[in-house]
């Protein structure tokens, strides 16, 4: 039992060290601050499940998945680092789809775009990237259900702690202004593209060899 205890903290720091959710917050709230509260938290759950989801898809399955479908790891993060740096420079020019009086059709629209948002590039690459895949793959391996479990088990913990942190994070929103999270938008765009850019250089460096 103690070693099963030791190992759920290894799998729940790892993951904690992988995702950073307090780094994801600023830019969680920089993606949703032009939805009301409602879109935000169906925005944190499905984003929340959605990675949840392929964690656990890959914690069960392994290295099936990227062998089935002759892919690499290598490719997933410039992939996903390719993704990450367009939206960097979307954030970093201030763009953004909130209109102050949206048609019927322009609601349906902005929740279409939500869900896009938490599709992309919340669950995956930010949430559920490379490095948490990785982690998660590395912890199940062995053959053994327990080990796989405690991974799933630890991971949903996980997704528990970020949801609150974004759900909280509103109250950042009213208390530093709107002008003052434009200015945050374009350092997390800045940001997120700088991640971008890593991921695509250590993808290619892992595809080289280098």
């Amino acid at each position: 039992m103690e070693n099963q205890l030791l190992f759920a903290f290894s799998v729940f720091m790892g993951f904690f060290a992988i995702m950073n959710p307090v780094a994801i917050v600023p830019i969680f709230l920089s993606l949703t601050r032009s939805e009301d509260s409602h879109t935000t938290r169906f925005i944190a759950v499905r984003s929340l499940m959605l990675a949840f989801i392929i964690v656990a898809v890959f914690s069960i399955t392994g290295n099936f998945i990227f062998t089935i479908f002759g892919l690499t790891v290598s490719a997933f993060q410039i992939t996903g680092g390719l993704i990450l740096f367009v939206i960097g420079m979307q954030m970093l020019q201030g763009s953004q789809s909130s209109v102050q009086n949206p048609s019927e059709k322009d609601r349906k629209q902005s929740r279409e775009a939500a869900l896009g948002i938490a599709i992309s590039p919340l669950a995956m690459p930010i949430l559920a990237g490379p490095g948490t895949i990785t982690t998660a793959m590395s912890f199940s391996a062995g053959g053994d259900i327990l080990p796989v479990l405690i991974t799933i088990a630890m991971f949903a913990v996980m997704c528990v702690i970020t949801y609150f942190l974004f759900i909280y994070g509103e109250k950042f929103i009213t208390y530093i202004g709107a002008s003052a999270l434009g200015v945050i938008t374009r350092m997390m765009g800045m940001i997120l593209a700088v991640i971008g850019t890593q991921m695509v250089v250590s993808g290619i460096q892992g595809a080289f060899n280098l």
